[in-house]
């Protein structure tokens, strides 16, 4: 990893006098660790996520319920776990110690600019990502590529994007584990462990129900959570000023400003250019969320519902983030403890815990849908490729194919979760924010703009030209010209290079050599096609993936 941007994401730690923390207690390490209550809490929690999967597993009757709950999943179901599983323990640890350092800016240009992309998708992808299954009957999102570009375009993404996926996720686990070791002591190992099977449980026998009834019952926890760190963190502040007067405070000088630092204005651009992509369907596990909705307008809604609560509920969550300097001193340079060392100070046993279980609510929501997301695109875009067996599973030897995917998917990540604090992967922020925003623009730009129909001309030459010199551009960005450039490639231009690449490609391409035939126009046009409101693609049943896309776009197209 490259120095400069270890050093963007890495801020400076805000070293205190006595007299400057005068009035404020600061964190004592033995104070706040968990007790009896607060295992209890966090234990029952556990228990209550692995009900719910047993509850589940009784509504998977094939892959169609397991990895796009049969198109059945209500609009406000789907909206709330498409927010939950946007977000991670990482905010906690990562954006924490940027909110600890610069304030604001990691609202402004993190959920802002997230929650302004899938506004902007609720009516550009959303409805069209949810045709995929009403109307082309897949249950991947990359399956329906093998038609509308080829098959090795189909499979450079899936494997790609499985790839990126593995390193995502670990680095969620990484970062919830460094929060239960600071609350219990346990090693880091142990917590990747013990996150790693409870999700697995819940999500390999429930599938996508089980993951957005978690979500569902994780976000009603974080939202009793997030009130009570918040409460408590106002109630402290009346010997500062109170809650307006507290921005006076020496400690959150330029806490307000809004793009400081390295997020400044291009980071903003570039990360809501990037977040466009990733959070309606670029990282795959957003777009089953679409998927799951019984037509393209409940679609539409779910999205705008995930909109509102990223542009609202995160302001809760960071407010205390902010107010951290006052209140804790980091013992980490980047400031990534600060949020745990604040909850252990203010909370009594019992919210404690219910904090913590928050912490826990976001990972596993993330991680499990995350599973869920590459368990389809193995069983249902790569294995039929790999094996003449796999073109011809049942219903039973599907379903069994897809927990088993899962649970191997979850054990590489978790494996992989154990090397995030090696030189090969730096800190858990860098991760998320360098290798995950740069890699996901080639994957996502084939994906996402193949729906379109301004982009018709686009065929497999764009389409893996852009994809293969858009990662070419992230390791040319990121190391030989990082490497050679004085003090670094600035951060923004490290994760929004290798976008901009493959969207010129894409579109440059498509224009110079247009691939548009008639079948692949014909694909364009069943999403694209505003007349399908209804529910009758619910219950529409998803073929084995030998039938592929043409089978399901014929006997679509026979039913009109």
């Amino acid at each position: 990893m490259s120095g400069h941007f270890a050093a963007c994401l890495a801020p400076t730690p805000l070293v205190r006098s006595a007299n400057q923390l005068s009035g404020v207690h600061k964190a004592d390490p033995g104070r706040g660790h968990m007790n009896g209550l607060d295992w209890s809490v966090l234990i029952g929690y556990f228990a209550v996520m692995v009900a719910i999967g047993v509850w589940s597993h009784k509504r998977i009757d094939d892959v169609s319920d397991f990895f796009t709950a049969g198109g059945k999943m209500p609009w406000w179901l789907s909206g709330i776990s498409h927010h939950m599983s946007g977000y991670s323990a990482v905010m906690f640890t990562g954006y924490a110690g940027i909110a600890y350092t610069y304030g604001v800016t990691s609202f402004v240009t993190w959920s802002f600019p997230i929650a302004l992309g899938i506004g902007i998708g609720s009516k550009l992808f959303a409805p069209r990502i949810n045709r995929l299954r009403s109307r082309l009957h897949v249950a991947s999102p990359l399956e329906y590529l093998k038609n509308r570009y080829n098959l090795p375009t189909q499979q450079a993404l899936a494997w790609s994007g499985m790839l990126l996926k593995i390193v995502d996720v670990a680095a969620k686990w990484a970062a919830i584990a460094t929060l239960l070791s600071v609350f219990t002591g346990i090693s880091i190992n142990e917590g990747i462990l013990i996150t790693g099977v409870v999700t697995g449980i819940y999500c390999t026998i429930g599938g996508l129900w089980a993951d957005a009834l978690t979500e569902l019952g994780q976000f009603i926890i974080q939202l009793l959570a997030g009130i009570a760190m918040f409460v408590a963190v106002v109630v402290k502040l009346g010997d500062h000023g109170g809650f307006f007067g507290v921005w006076d405070e020496p400690e959150l000088q330029g806490h307000g400003d809004p793009l400081v630092g390295p997020y400044g204005t291009v980071f903003l651009l570039a990360y809501l250019f990037i977040k466009l992509f990733e959070y309606n369907g670029g990282m795959l596990n957003q777009a089953q969320r679409y998927m799951a909705t019984p037509n393209a307008r409940e679609a539409e809604r779910s999205a705008r519902l995930s909109a509102i609560l990223w542009l609202v509920w995160p302001l809760v969550l960071f407010f205390p983030m902010w107010m951290s300097p006052l209140l804790v001193e980091s013992q980490k340079p980047d400031g990534s403890d600060s949020y745990a060392l604040m909850t252990e100070q203010l909370l009594p046993h019992g919210l404690l815990g219910l904090v913590i279980v928050g912490f826990f609510s976001h990972t596993m929501a993330m991680c499990s849908s995350d599973a869920n997301a590459i368990a389809a695109v193995f069983t249902r875009d790569v294995a039929p490729v790999l094996s003449v067996r796999a073109r011809s599973w049942g219903r039973r030897s599907g379903l069994l194919a897809a927990r088993l995917t899962t649970v191997i998917f979850l054990a590489l990540s978790m494996a992989v979760a154990t090397q995030v604090d090696s030189p090969t992967f730096k800190d858990i922020i860098t991760v998320v924010i360098k290798w995950v925003a740069g890699l996901m623009g080639p994957i996502a730009i084939p994906m996402m703009l193949g729906l379109l129909r301004p982009f018709r001309r686009s065929g497999p030459t764009a389409a893996l030209t852009s994809w293969a010199l858009g990662l070419l551009a992230f390791w040319l960005v990121n190391y030989p010209i990082n490497w050679s450039v004085e003090g670094g490639v600035p951060l923004e231009y490290q994760v929004s290079i290798p976008l901009a690449v493959s969207l010129v490609l894409y579109v440059v391409i498509g224009f110079l050599k247009p691939e548009d035939t008639p079948e692949r126009l014909a694909i364009i046009e069943r999403l694209n096609t505003d007349d399908d409101d209804d529910a009758s693609g619910a219950a529409a049943a998803v073929p084995a993936p030998a039938g592929g896309v043409e089978g399901a776009l014929g006997t679509a197209q026979t039913k009109d």
